[in-house]
């Protein structure tokens, strides 16, 4: 009698069926590590990301970096896997060398219509400092300073160019390097004494439906044109997509608004809750964007990724 191979064997397929159908990755993809730098934007999606995949069976671990760190970090290929905060054209210069190098690679524009550049307090721009070029005229006023946020950050550097480069007759001006929490605490100190701040503004933020704020014009030559219009983007390691193919599918899903983290934002700065707890109640609330980011992805276990999603996220 002629014996089946294995391979061909009823008894095979049956224990083929009886067992889980992993994500067809290798163990190195069951933890998803992400890179935070500090903006409340991008822990709020950084947490929305790490929400989902804990809810498909996988482990994420996040670590707070610096920017320059993140994309070294990145193409060294062991420390990270993924960035969600890839502000263009600010963090052009970061990631530059290593997108060239192809170390570090760009997934999609995660959130479109952002802006990025210098802010004042409504009463500021009121009493004529509208553009970059009029910053100088007001030294007095301002103190000499213009507030960023944490040291090595690519904004606080643009300035830094600015004043090096005596742009705007700025030679004499310091920027004040601290962190987005202490600069929003000290935005608030001024307006509540009406005093004059230039700092850096940011949207999406719930800065700008706090504060009454509006945005200098003429700083195209640093901070890109329409106020610093912006796109973030989502970068991994060399290679990350298809080594991980079902995280990286649910990269390439993933899509945020402004809306949607201006919310979240404010949940997190303005009614103290934590960025995952946050992000945990928002999918609850939006089912509908669930649909639309698990499209063709699994569970860890190769299950209906929404299916599983949807009900982990529902028992929290």
């Amino acid at each position: 009698m002629k014996t089946l191979p294995l391979l061909a064997s009823p008894l095979f397929a049956c224990l083929c069926l009886s067992l889980p159908a992993l994500a067809a990755e290798p163990e190195s993809c069951a933890t998803v590590h992400f890179s935070d730098v500090g903006w409340t934007d991008i822990s709020v999606t950084t947490a929305m990301a790490s929400e989902v995949l804990e809810s498909l069976g996988y482990k994420t671990k996040t670590t707070l970096l610096s920017i320059p760190v993140t994309y070294r970090a990145l193409s060294s290929g062991k420390e990270l896997d993924v960035f969600l905060g890839n502000w263009m054209p600010t963090t052009e210069n970061d990631i530059k060398p290593y997108r060239d190098a192809g170390t570090v690679e760009t997934v999609r524009a995660n959130l479109q219509g952002a802006k990025y550049t210098l802010a004042v307090p409504d009463y500021v721009y009121n009493a004529g400092l509208h553009d970059f070029a009029d910053i100088a005229k007001f030294k007095e006023q301002l103190n000499g300073q213009i507030y960023g946020i944490e040291p090595g950050n690519d904004g606080n550097r643009l300035i830094q160019s600015m004043i090096d480069k005596n742009a705007f007759g700025l030679k004499d001006f310091k920027v004040v390097e601290s962190s987005e929490a202490a600069m929003l605490s000290q935005l608030k100190r001024a307006t509540r004494k009406n005093e004059w701040m230039v700092f850096l503004g940011w949207e999406p933020h719930p800065m700008n439906t706090r504060n009454n704020m509006k945005y200098l014009s003429g700083g195209d030559d640093f901070f890109g044109p329409n106020y610093g219009q912006a796109t973030v983007y989502t970068n991994v390691r060399k290679g990350y997509l298809s080594e991980c193919s079902n995280v990286g599918k649910l990269l390439q899903n993933m899509e945020f608004s402004l809306a949607m983290e201006n919310q979240l934002m404010d949940a997190v700065l303005n009614q103290n809750q934590k960025p995952r707890a946050a992000a945990r109640a928002w999918l609850k609330a939006h089912p509908e964007v669930l649909q639309a980011w698990l499209v063709g992805v699994s569970s860890r276990e190769g299950k209906d990724g929404l299916a599983v999603a949807g009900a982990k996220l529902a028992s929290q």
